[in-house]
């Protein structure tokens, strides 16, 4: 009772409320939806980020050097970079990279639980602001 009355004159006098609490539990469905949204929206970061390096590297000619000098080295007589086929590539390998990633991440969360069992989870405090 006496810390429920000095609660309650701490928040009369606004002093903000601190909280103990443990994160025992992390749900695998909730962090599988999560990480699967966060893991595509940062291929799509990087496949634009690609996207824009190709087209400065294309408008300052540097692949077309580089056609020539695979060419002239013998990598067939009309060797070319065809854009659309490497993003096209480089997009499924990012899908597979969501896949996988968001796999590890569910896998870490399970770990994650099974520890939390044995030594009772994070410890966090939280503050109210007033």
């Amino acid at each position: 009772m006496e810390t429920m009355e000095a609660t309650r004159s701490a928040v009369r006098r606004g002093v903000p409320r601190r909280i103990r609490v443990q994160v025992r539990k992390i749900g695998p469905w909730s962090v599988l939806k999560l990480s699967l949204l966060f893991y595509f929206c940062l291929m799509l970061v990087v496949l634009l980020g690609l996207g824009i390096l190709w087209a400065v590297v294309d408008a300052l000619g540097v692949l077309g050097k580089i056609e020539e000098l695979l060419n002239s080295v013998g990598f067939g007589p009309n060797f070319q970079f065809n854009g659309g086929a490497i993003f096209r590539q480089l997009f499924f390998i990012g899908l597979i990279s969501v896949v996988v990633w968001s796999a590890l991440t569910v896998f870490v969360v399970f770990l994650y639980n099974l520890i939390s069992d044995l030594v009772g989870g994070i410890e966090l405090t939280l503050t109210e602001r007033r």
